[in-house]
Formats: C-alpha cells, structure tokens, sequence
C-alpha cells in the first residue's frame, strides 16, 4: 500500500526491493532545546543535526507521558499507559508490565519477517512475578517480540546493575547469587545512606541504597560482583551490541530498537568525553549520546543500509536537569545560558511542554524530503500504527488503541490525529488523562505537585485548577486562559473524558480486553 507506492514513485523494479531497515533511536530524559538542530541548545551535536539536515524535523513531537516507564510503555504497545494500572515508573525488580499476547512495535516488524532487537534501557519489568535474576527470566524483552536483546532492567540509577542478554544476567557466577530489594537493605554491601564517603558523587535520600561503582542508587543488591557494569562504559558496551546485530543481519531486513542511557541520572561519561560539551557533566552526557548516533549511522553508511534505512531518533520525556545526584548541572547550564526545555515550560514529570514535547527526527532517503521541518502533532504512541503500515499489516481493533498512522505526516506532513492526550499513572487520577492538545489548544486538567519536583521548573502554580494555554501565541504557557475560554475548556475536557472512557482513540479500534495484560 503506501510502502509499495512509494518504492514504485522513486525506484524502478521497486516490488523486488528489501523493505526498509528500521532503527529507533531513544535518548532517555533528552530536552527539546538540548538539540543544536532545534536552534536552542548550547551543546555541540553535530550527528543529530546532521540528521535532522538529511530528514525531517517534527517540531510537535510529543511523548504520552513525562516520565519514562508510562512514555516506553506507549511506544511499544500504541496504548495510553495512564490506561492501564501498574504503567507508572517501576523499580528494577518489578514483572512484564506488556502482555506477550499483545501486538507490540517489534512483533509487527518480526511478523513481517524482520529481524529485532533491543539494546539498552528497559525499565518495563521483566517476569510474571517477582523477577528471579539467577535464572532466565520469562516472559521478557524477548517473550514481546524481540528475536534478541541486551538491556538493564530499569534505570541506570537502579538495582540491579547488570545487563541481560536474552532474558539471563551476563557473567553471573551461580556461587555469586544475585539478591535484590527495594523495600529493606539486603546483604552487607556499603550504602549511601551508612557510608557516603565512599560516594563519588553526592546524591540525596531517593539515591541512597547500595553504592556500586562509587554511586549510590535506587534500592539495595548483594551478590553478582563478576556480573556488575561499569558505568562509564555502558554506551560502548550498548553499542558493541547494536553494531554487531546490524552486521550480522544486514542481508535482511531488520528493526532495532537502540535505547540508550543518556543523559539520565547519573551522569557519568566516558572520560573521552569529560569536559567536551562545555556545559557540565549532563551535557558531556549529551555529547556521548551524539557520538552513538554517529556510530550507528557510521555503521549503516559502511555496510550500504544507509539507503533503505528509516531512522527515527526522539526522546521518552523531558529533561531533568537535576534529579537526584550533585554534579552540578543545573548550575552550570544555567551559567552557560543553556536551557535543556528550549523555551517551553517545565521538563521531566510534568504535562507542560517541557515535560511532554520532544526532539524527534525521521531520515528515510527517497521518501522523507532532506530539511524538511513539519509542524503536525505525533506521538511516540503512533509508532506501532506506523510499523503496521510500513509492513503493509491491518491491525486489530484492539491493537495499539491509541496509535496513528504518522508516515504520511512525516513524508508530507499530512496531518494524522485529531488530538493528543497525556498523562503519567503514578499521580493517581484513575485510569483517565491529565492534558489534551487539540490544534492549538493545550488543556491540562490535572495540575499537582508532581509538575515541580525538577527544581528549574520554576514557581508552582494552584492545585487543581483546570489550565488552558494558546500554543500558537503562548507556546511558553506563561498565561492560562481558562477563565477567558470556558467554551473551549468545556469542549476539551467532554473530548478528553470521552477518549479515557471509551478506552481508544482510533478510529475502528477498541478497548483492550484487560485480562490481556
């Protein structure tokens, strides 16, 4: 359908050609202003602003969530997280949050005939219960529609911290067994909390259990010394995997889903990069995700896939400058005038645009016109609709429920959705949407003490109160208009309320069936 069309408008003998390779490129807390290519940042990045001069830039990309389990959850199931309980941030020890029955964003490209992969951050549990990481663990990364995968559990900030490969920990010793808790210290391993001179970094009381590698995380863990990783190089070690997997699959089509760390909590780069961005450590973190886009487009370039290879590169949520650790980011970007959120308001954990918009870049040569900058709302939730309609396959009615066809707004900017909704599970609303976008017309229903938690967030406002914002005269959110629009906020909460009731937000789709999951 579309796929073929467009093979047929731009290639002679286009039926016999290798369908597209896919790589999705995932920044975990990356700001929209962190990108030079967006015109705001202070950081050098050449590779994504190559990228974005060789594709096209969508300015209203947005996240369904601005945390990061809710917004990967969305990305892999094409449904609304605040749908479903349990979607809010887990910890590192928590169960398969994604049905192995669902139709996921890999299994339609492994139905289709791909090869898939995921490396790097996870964080959307693993197991059906409590995950035994001195076993294989099942059902997995691999059990949702990835053929092999290399990733942390949760977070970088978060115990366990080890890799997998395929469901197992890597260089586990069975007489090294691997404990761990997130409601009591477990073994005698040193603590932030009992021994902070042995921190390298300060951090503050949600970063204080275990200390591995001078940092002190998210939870406690013993056992699995052989098995531990080594902070500094988690991104060659990510890309080791990934570059291999693109080598050896590079005679068929294959979709991989690159996840990486940065810049999240905690910043600890490569000391190749200390000191490179000139804006601190969160944004020589920036820099070394830089260097792995390059790497992987450097990769696909030598092995002649650069061509037939749609690249998609955003973020799961907005920046958090300052999240739990004291290595100076906040200050420093603020002295050097770099603003992670670009002009928008907030970042990480809240429904403004700070929180919620994100940098997003397709390349796709042939297909996607070079420079290109389109204005239409996505969502990372439509890419499990847009994989469908790459492979040419009709979806269910209860099949990513809330995802969108985007390949006709990124090729022409044809608009595609009618609206977007947002919301994170973990402020506890029901299973309903916080924030709508329709137009030009952003409405969050739901303000709450969750929108400040980032200190550069700026003052709070009132608890509670409806707020409307013009985005196309007020893209800062700096003036609530509510009391000005009480048509327009009657309008946007019947529509907002409607779409969480019914369960769906796609045309012929249909709630999903919740003994699914």
């Amino acid at each position: 359908m579309l796929l073929a069309a467009s093979l047929c408008a731009h290639a002679a003998g286009a039926a016999a050609r290798k369908p597209p390779n896919v790589v999705v490129i995932l920044a975990d807390d990356l700001g929209y202003g962190d990108l030079a290519a967006d015109g705001q940042g202070k950081i050098p990045t050449p590779a994504m602003d190559r990228l974005a001069s060789q594709g096209v830039r969508m300015t209203s990309a947005y996240s369904a969530a601005s945390t990061c389990t809710p917004s990967r959850y969305a990305l892999m199931t094409g449904e609304y997280p605040w749908r479903l309980q349990g979607t809010g941030i887990l910890p590192g020890n928590a169960s398969l949050i994604i049905s192995p029955s669902r139709v996921t964003l890999p299994r339609v490209f492994k139905e289709a005939g791909y090869a898939t992969a995921a490396i790097g951050k996870w964080h959307l549990g693993l197991g059906a219960g409590t995950p035994d990481f001195n076993e294989r663990i099942v059902p997995g990364i691999n059990e949702v529609g990835f053929d092999y995968s290399f990733n942390m559990p949760a977070t970088a900030d978060r115990m366990p911290t080890v890799y997998m490969e395929n469901g197992r920990v890597v260089n586990l010793s069975p007489g090294d067994p691997i404990t761990v808790s997130y409601t009591h210290k477990v073994g005698d391993w040193p603590t932030g909390a009992d021994h902070p001179e042995l921190m390298r970094m300060k951090s503050n009381e949600g970063h204080l259990g275990t200390i591995v590698n001078g940092i002190a995380r998210i939870g406690w863990m013993t056992g699995g010394k052989a098995a531990l990783w080594t902070d500094q190089t988690m991104s060659d070690t990510y890309m080791k995997h990934a570059l291999d997997f693109i080598r050896e699959h590079k005679d068929r089509p294959f979709f991989l889903y690159y996840a990486a760390t940065e810049p999240h909590v905690p910043r600890d780069p490569n000391p190749r990069f200390a000191g490179k961005s000139g804006v601190g450590a969160r944004g020589d973190a920036v820099v070394q995700f830089d260097s792995e886009v390059a790497a992987l487009m450097d990769e696909l370039k030598r092995d002649g896939l650069d061509g037939n290879t749609l690249v998609i590169l955003s973020s799961d949520n907005g920046p958090a400058v300052a999240d739990g650790y004291a290595d100076g980011a906040l200050p420093t970007e603020t002295k050097m005038g770099h603003h992670a959120n670009g002009i928008y308001r907030a970042g990480k954990y809240s429904d403004y645009e700070g929180g919620i918009r994100m940098p997003f870049i397709a390349r796709w040569p042939g297909h996607i016109k070079p420079g290109t900058v389109i204005d239409q709302p996505v969502s990372l939730t439509d890419m499990v609709a847009t994989a469908a309609a790459l492979t040419d396959r009709k979806l269910g009615p209860a099949d990513a429920p809330d995802s969108f066809d985007i390949l006709p707004t990124l090729t022409r900017g044809a608009p595609s959705q009618p609206f977007l909704l947002f919301g994170n599970p973990d402020r506890k609303y029901g299973e309903q949407a916080s924030a709508i976008r329709e137009g030009d017309w952003k409405l969050i229903v739901h303000v709450s003490h969750d929108e400040h938690r980032n200190p550069a967030n700026g003052t709070p406002d009132p608890q509670g109160q409806p707020q409307l914002f013009d985005l196309s005269t007020d893209p800062r959110e700096d003036h609530d208009v509510a009391g000005q629009h009480p048509g327009v906020v009657a309008h946007l909460t019947q529509e907002l309320d409607a779409a969480s009731k019914a369960g769906f937000t796609r045309p012929g789709a249909e709630a999903v069936p919740r003994m699914q999951n």
